[in-house]
């Protein structure tokens, strides 16, 4: 382990002081689990980030989808149209 030396407020360092008596822990002990509790959610989302991006989602899911018809029509006319001329030309295949 290494020993460190950092200065707190008077407040966070009775609360640390509580909680590690009200749990029965050293406060090194609560100290190092809270450090290791806030760098697993350091990377979450906060609330507000999370709802302004399930707003983006719920107005992507109200919009009509556009162009996905017509591109899938004209694809559907090209298949159609390769097939009644004798399918589509392969690479190396003469025409």
């Amino acid at each position: 382990m290494v020993k460190v030396t950092f200065s707190i407020d008077e407040e966070t360092w009775r609360t640390l002081r509580e909680t590690a008596e009200r749990l029965g822990k050293s406060q090194s002990l609560v100290v190092r689990e809270a450090v290791a509790d806030y760098a697993a959610r350091a990377g979450d989302l906060t609330e507000a980030e999370r709802r302004r991006m399930l707003k983006i989602v719920d107005q992507l899911l109200r919009e009509p989808q556009r162009g996905a018809r017509g591109a899938a029509a004209a694809e559907i006319r090209d298949v159609r149209r390769a097939r009644r001329s004798g399918g589509r030309r392969h690479a190396g295949e003469p025409a």
